[in-house]
C-alpha cells in the first residue's frame, strides 16, 4: 500500500503541518508536487493539496487513513519544485501553503481577455556584439559551467556599462543549445520592458515569457500555461520568476543582485538570490549574479570561494568612467544660495542643454516636503495608522502616508498651539521638478517616480521620450539610477546624497554607496565621457567620498569591517520578530515575554535585543514591538527551530498580542 504526505490548501497556523493519506487509485501513481483532492477536517470536506512526499509505509502509530479522491494533473508542481518549497518552509519559517503557492500562477479560472506582455516591444533580430577580453573571460567561465552541466554560482562584479547584460544574453544562447531554460531576474518590473527587448531581439518573442506582479491573473495564466506546456525557454520578471516551473534550467541570472527587491516581505519572506542557488543546485545550472556595486554580503561570499567573481572593469565603449565632482552644500548656503541647485549643478545643466544633451537629476525622496511643522511649536502631522510623519504633495495639495496611503488635508492652523505659520521641510522630486523648471522654461523636463507612474502605461511613456530625446531633464527617485542605458545622458546631478546616510538600518551607508554610484552610471553611456555632480551636506563621509571616486573596493574594506565588528551579515543572521496588537500594554507585554522565551531556548551564541518599539510603531491600526535576534554565521538552523516553535506557543497563548511575524534577514528594519 501507498501512502502520502500532503500540503493541504489552508492558509493557517493551525493545519501547518503534513498530512497522511492512503493511495487507492488503480491505474495512476503518485509523485511529489502533483495536485490532488482530499477529503479534509471532521466533515470531510473536498480540498486541494499537493502531495509532498511519497511514503511506501504508513507512518507508525498511525492506523487509520483516509483516502485521496482525485489528481489534477495539469496543475501540480515539479518534483523539485515541491522540494524547494519544503526547503523554503524550514528555511523562512513560513507555512508549507505559502511556500507551495509562490510556485502557482494564482487565479488559474481567469476568464478575461489578456494583454499581450510584449505590447509596445518591437521585434528587431541582433546579432551577437563582439566581447572585449574581459567579457570573454567570464563567458568563457560560465560557459564552462554550462558546457558540464554542472553548478557553477558567478558574481559579474561589472563597472556601469561594462556590457554585463550581452555577457548574460550570450551564455544563454548556449544554455538554449542545449535544448534547457534559463530565468532573468531584474529588480524593478520598469526594467522588465528594457531587459525584454534586449532579449526578443536575440532570441525571438515566441521562445521568451514574462512574469511579475503587474500581470493580470488572465496574464499569468497565460504566461504560465506556455511555460508549463513547453512553448517557450526563457523567463524574464521580477522577483517571483524565479519560481517560473522549468524543468530542465540550465541558467538563471539576477541583474542587479543587491537590490532589496529581490527580498520579499509578505507571504513566505523569501529572498529570490538564495530560492536561486537551491534551485540552480537541484538542476545542474549555472547561477549568474551581475552588479557594479554588489552586496557586501555576497563580495563577502566571492571573496570566500562561494561565488566565483568575474571582473569587467571598463566600459564596453572604453570611454572613462564619469567626472564626479563633489559640492559641499554648507558652503553654498554660506555664499547665499539656498536653492535646491548648488551654482555648480546649475551652471553644468545649462551647459547640457545648450549641447543638445539629456540630464538626470536624482533625489530618493518623492512629494514636494518630506515633513510639515509649526514653527511655533514644532508640531508635525503624522499618520495616525503608522505613526510616521505625514509627506506633503503639491499636486494632491495633500498630506500621504508613503507606508499606508492615508491622505490628509493640510493644516491651516496648528491644532495643538492655534498658531498659523505652518511650514514645509525638505525637499521631494515633486519641488525638485517645479524649480528646475523655473530655471530652465525652455526645457522639456518629466519626472519619474511611484506618483508620476500610477496611471497604466505612464512609465512606458515616460522611458521612451527620454529614450528618444523628446525629454532634457529626467528627474526621479532610484527608478531613474537603475538600468537606463541611453548614449545622449551626458549629466547626472544627485541633489541630497544625505538621504539614505542617516537611516536607521545598518545598510544604510551600503544603500548609499549604491543608490549614488548607480545614479552616476546612468552618464557617458555614450562615446564621450559624462559628468556627475554630487551635493552633499557630508562630503566628509567616507561612504560619500567611496561613491565619488566610484570605488566599490574601498568602501568594501571599511564596510566588511564595521559589519564584522558588529556581528551583522555576512557573519550572523538576523532574525526580525513583530508583535502586533491594537492594546499597546498587551503588545509590549508579549514583546517582552517573546524575547524571555528567546534568551532561554537559544543557547548564549545567540545576542537577543529588545523588545523595542518598532520604527514605524504603528502600522494598520496596530502597535508593533520588535525583538531582533543574531544567530552567529552556521547556527541559523537552531534558531529557525526554536522560531518554528514559538509560533506555535504563540498561537496557543490566550493571552498573547493578536499577531506575530517573523522575517529572517530583512532588508529593512522599519
Amino acid at each position: 500500500m501507498t501512502y502520502v504526505s500532503v500540503v493541504v490548501d489552508n492558509n493557517t497556523n493551525a493545519t501547518d503541518e503534513l498530512y497522511t493519506y492512503r493511495w487507492d487509485l488503480p491505474g495512476q501513481e503518485p509523485c511529489a508536487g502533483c495536485k490532488i483532492i482530499v477529503p479534509f477536517s471532521i466533515h470531510d470536506r473536498r480540498t486541494e493539496g499537493y502531495v509532498a512526499k511519497v511514503l511506501n509505509e504508513a507512518p507508525a502509530g498511525v492506523k487509520r487513513f483516509k483516502n485521496v479522491l482525485e489528481t489534477l494533473p495539469e496543475e501540480g508542481l515539479t518534483r523539485e519544485a515541491m522540494e524547494t518549497a519544503l526547503w523554503m518552509k524550514s528555511r523562512y519559517v513560513c507555512r508549507y501553503i505559502e511556500a507551495v503557492k509562490c510556485f502557482l500562477p494564482g487565479n488559474t479560472q481567469a476568464k478575461r481577455k489578456t494583454k499581450d506582455p510584449f505590447a509596445g516591444i518591437e521585434e528587431t533580430p541582433e546579432e551577437p556584439k563582439d566581447l572585449n577580453a574581459d567579457q570573454k573571460k567570464a563567458l568563457d567561465a560560465i560557459a564552462s559551467a554550462i558546457g558540464e552541466q554542472r553548478n557553477g554560482n558567478f558574481l559579474l562584479f561589472g563597472v556601469t556599462g561594462s556590457g554585463k547584460t550581452e555577457v548574460y544574453l550570450q551564455a544563454m544562447e548556449r544554455v538554449l543549445q542545449q535544448g534547457r531554460q534559463g530565468i532573468v531576474l531584474v529588480p524593478e518590473i520598469s526594467l522588465t520592458p528594457q531587459t525584454v527587448g534586449r532579449f526578443v531581439n536575440r532570441f525571438g518573442k515566441a521562445r521568451i515569457a514574462v512574469l511579475h506582479s503587474k500581470l493580470t491573473p488572465a496574464q499569468k495564466s497565460v504566461e504560465y500555461g506556455k511555460i508549463r506546456r513547453g512553448e517557450v525557454d526563457v523567463v524574464i520578471g521580477a522577483r517571483s520568476a524565479v519560481f517560473a516551473p522549468f524543468d530542465k534550467l540550465g541558467l538563471i541570472v539576477i541583474d542587479e543582485e543587491h537590490e532589496s527587491s529581490y527580498k520579499s516581505e509578505s507571504g513566505a519572506k523569501y529572498d529570490a538570490m538564495e530560492v536561486a542557488m537551491k534551485r540552480a543546485k537541484a538542476h545542474g545550472a549555472a547561477l549568474v549574479l551581475g552588479s557594479a556595486t554588489p552586496s557586501a554580503t555576497d563580495f563577502y561570499r566571492s571573496e570566500q570561494g562561494i561565488f566565483q567573481r568575474l571582473d569587467l572593469p571598463l566600459r564596453y565603449n572604453r570611454v572613462p568612467l564619469p567626472r564626479v565632482r563633489t559640492v559641499d552644500m554648507r558652503e553654498e548656503v554660506k555664499a547665499g544660495n539656498r536653492s535646491l541647485f548648488s551654482k555648480e549643478l546649475a551652471d553644468a545643466l545649462e551647459l547640457t542643454l545648450a549641447e543638445k544633451k539629456q540630464a538626470i537629476l536624482f533625489l530618493n525622496r518623492r512629494g514636494y516636503s518630506s515633513f510639515v511643522s509649526c514653527r511655533e511649536c514644532g508640531y508635525v502631522p503624522r499618520c495616525p495608522e503608522c505613526g510616521i510623519s505625514l509627506t506633503y504633495h503639491k499636486e494632491e495639495g495633500a498630506l500621504v502616508c508613503h507606508y499606508c496611503g492615508r491622505k490628509e488635508a493640510v493644516p491651516r492652523v496648528c491644532p495643538t498651539c492655534k498658531s498659523k505659520i505652518i511650514g514645509r521641510f525638505g525637499a521631494g522630486t515633486e519641488q525638485v521638478e517645479e524649480k528646475a523648471r523655473e530655471l530652465f522654461p525652455e526645457a522639456k523636463i518629466e519626472r519619474l517616480d511611484l506618483d508620476a507612474v500610477r496611471k497604466k502605461g505612464s512609465l512606458e511613456g515616460i522611458l521612451k521620450r527620454f529614450a528618444d530625446g523628446r525629454t532634457d531633464i529626467l528627474i526621479g527617485t532610484q527608478l531613474v539610477a537603475k538600468g537606463l542605458d541611453i548614449a545622449n545622458v551626458a549629466l547626472v546631478g544627485i541633489i541630497s546624497a544625505d538621504v539614505t546616510l542617516n537611516i536607521p538600518d545598518y545598510r544604510s551607508g551600503e544603500r548609499t554607496f549604491q543608490l549614488v554610484t548607480q545614479a552616476a552610471g546612468r552618464a557617458g553611456r555614450g562615446d564621450e565621457q559624462g559628468e556627475v555632480i554630487i551635493q552633499t551636506y557630508s562630503p566628509e563621509s567616507a561612504v560619500i567620498q567611496a561613491a565619488a571616486d566610484q570605488d566599490y573596493r574601498s568602501f568594501y574594506e571599511r564596510e566588511i569591517v564595521i559589519r564584522e565588528a558588529a556581528l551583522y551579515p555576512p557573519f550572523s543572521d538576523l532574525f526580525r520578530f513583530v508583535v502586533w496588537d491594537e492594546d499597546e500594554n498587551r503588545a509590549m507585554d508579549s514583546a517582552s515575554r517573546t524575547a524571555a522565551w528567546l534568551r532561554k531556548a537559544l543557547s548564549s551564541d545567540y545576542i537577543v535585543m529588545g523588545p523595542s518599539a518598532a520604527p514605524i510603531a504603528k502600522q494598520s491600526g496596530m502597535t508593533r514591538y520588535q525583538v531582533i535576534v543574531k544567530a552567529p554565521a552556521g547556527k541559523r538552523k537552531e534558531c529557525s527551530a526554536a522560531a518554528a516553535r514559538l509560533r506555535k506557543v504563540f498561537e496557543e497563548e490566550k493571552s498573547a498580542a493578536k499577531l506575530l511575524t517573523m522575517d529572517i534577514n530583512p532588508f529593512s528594519f522599519i
